[in-house]
């Protein structure tokens, strides 16, 4: 076997190539056995020899700031490259200042070092017991807090939420009506619909933007109107405004905001980067109604979403039977109590928390109390015949939406309203803007909508969750734009997209379409056939003129 004089004692050459020796200066002739495949000229391997370090000096490198790791006994630094490499930094990192050489050397070809690094991230051979590695590990036990970095899907904020907000915030959230059919519905309707990607487009460049009830955005999809948000985080809806004006997109708020809409308000200023709209519920009384719509236009607020789908509360039996057993642990024997009438009066109706009565002549005084503030929108539209309606009725748009499945339950998903209107009255879709929510969950599920001829989304449980766990980091990673996040300064940094749920997503999702901008998708980028057999074959009224 060929040796080598180290410090007038001789050493197997096999046993230098792979982990580090002892120090020399005599004989670096030696060291070429350590040396990378490409980096063999005399002076290299003299300059290469002089720079022999130990375990201890790499393990002072193993932070974010100075990372350096042991790959076959030579020491690299890898600090500039950690955004660079193509399996994101997290696994480099799991290994700084410690020997990565099984982590390495099954997943990259001979070369790879050389071809990505330059000879000055090479620090040189190193003396180091491999039998003796130590790994760096956090380990994560089931019920316990999911960590954010771990969230890699909307669905994962609901998980998260679970085991780490107040039981009472979590059944608020989730609850639906009765049996949950439209609650499901929502969202097992978004898989029956199946994309139709075309490819050989250049997609490096794309544009994600959309104007949303007037106003740009900075990608397709909206804060939908959610209530009570403080029952999760002390900042309730705070989080959400904040997130918004990060990344420019609209906020549409509930008139049962948990933070005052005067202090939501007060976050956006002229030169902000977002919108805010509000979401009304129409009173019993209309003084009520026409008090908050004055408060809007006073607060600045930019359009105004008029709710038509709450003449009674839906059975929310979740949220009822949680609310019923702290009465039962209370004492409270739940005795029926009748609802009693004044002579002449009607019964109050039941579940009735808002006007029974609303209906299209009311949207004159509410058109007229509103004035040129901005926009109107009816939030609720759930088939064709109040989709025409509404473009009689002269407002700027609907909002498909069935409350999230809270409301009347076996009802329609958004998504086959959006299908039948397409299908027995497509001008409408032409003449007015049109939004949905309801079950979306992934990007892709934002295209589908836009390729049916939906103008925006919105988004609202996913972003309850998310600031629930995490408060405003959670709803910032949950949106979190490429164009505008820190995260993304280095192209195809992957420990970046493991930063990134919904605007990856959809960004994701228009480069495998093979669209550049939003304004390209159209019906044929998508095969609903499962869905549209589910549509009525005709509506009284209307003839079908357009099936997918």
């Amino acid at each position: 076997m060929p040796s080598m004089m180290i410090g007038d004692k001789y050493a197997p050459l096999d046993s230098l190539k792979g982990r580090g020796t002892v120090p020399t200066e005599d004989y670096w002739w030696g060291l070429s056995s350590l040396n990378p495949p490409s980096w063999n000229t005399v002076d290299e391997l003299q300059f290469y020899s002089d720079r022999m370090l130990t375990k201890a000096q790499v393990e002072e490198h193993g932070t974010k700031d100075s990372c350096w790791v042991i790959i076959s006994g030579n020491v690299y630094d890898l600090t500039d490259f950690l955004d660079h490499h193509p399996g994101g930094s997290a696994i480099i990192l799991r290994y700084a200042g410690q020997d990565a050489t099984s982590a390495y050397e099954p997943l990259h070809p001979p070369g790879t070092l050389e071809r990505y690094l330059s000879k000055e991230n090479c620090k040189g051979p190193v003396l180091i017991d491999q039998g003796n590695v130590k790994v760096a590990k956090r380990k994560f036990k089931e019920g316990d807090p999911i960590p954010l970095m771990l969230c890699m899907n909307l669905d994962d904020f609901e998980k998260a939420a679970r085991v780490s907000i107040p039981e009472r915030a979590f059944v608020y959230f989730h609850s639906a009506a009765e049996d949950k059919v439209t609650f499901y519905r929502n969202q097992q309707d978004w898989s029956r619909i199946s994309l139709r990607p075309r490819t050989l487009i250049d997609v490096a460049k794309i544009d994600p933007s959309r104007r949303i009830m007037g106003f740009q955005s900075s990608l397709p999809f909206f804060i939908a109107p959610a209530a009570m948000a403080r029952l999760a985080h002390p900042d309730g809806e705070l989080c959400l405004v904040r997130a918004a004006i990060k990344y420019g997109i609209p906020y549409c708020v509930s008139t049962y905001s948990s933070v005052p809409h005067e202090e939501l308000a007060s976050h956006v200023q002229p030169d902000t980067p977002t919108v805010l709209f509000f979401q009304l519920y129409v009173a019993k009384e209309r003084s009520r109604t026409e008090a908050l719509i004055r408060n809007a236009k006073r607060l600045g607020f930019k359009g105004l979403l008029v709710t038509v789908d709450t003449a009674v509360g839906g059975k929310r039996e979740e949220d009822e039977l949680f609310q019923a057993q702290i009465a039962y642990e209370a004492g409270d024997d739940d005795v029926p109590r009748p609802f009693y009438a004044s002579p002449g009066e009607d019964a109050p109706v039941l579940r009735g928390a808002h006007s029974s009565t609303l209906n299209w002549r009311d949207l004159e005084w509410i058109r007229q109390e509103w004035g040129d503030a901005g926009p109107i929108y009816l939030k609720g539209i759930q088939c064709a015949e109040d989709a025409e309606a509404a473009l009689r009725a002269n407002v700027h748009g609907i909002y498909l939406s069935n409350h999230g499945g809270r409301q009347l339950d076996s009802g329609s998903s958004a998504l086959r309203t959006l299908l039948e209107i397409r299908t027995f009255c497509p001008h409408v879709l032409e003449r007015l803007e049109v939004y949905l929510d309801g079950g979306v969950r992934r990007g892709s599920d934002v295209i589908k909508a836009l390729c049916l001829g939906a103008t925006a989304v919105g988004l609202g449980r996913p972003f309850m969750y998310a600031l629930g766990a995490y408060g405003t980091d959670g709803v910032v990673k949950a949106i979190q734009s490429k164009s505008q996040s820190q995260a993304y300064l280095v192209e195809f940094s992957a420990n970046s997209l493991s930063s990134l749920v919904l605007s990856d997503e959809i960004e994701s999702t228009m480069r495998l379409m093979g669209v550049t901008a939003l304004d390209q998708l159209t019906p044929d980028h998508v095969n609903a056939r499962q869905l549209e057999n589910e549509l009525p074959r005709r509506l009284l009224g209307f003839e079908a003129k357009s099936r997918l």
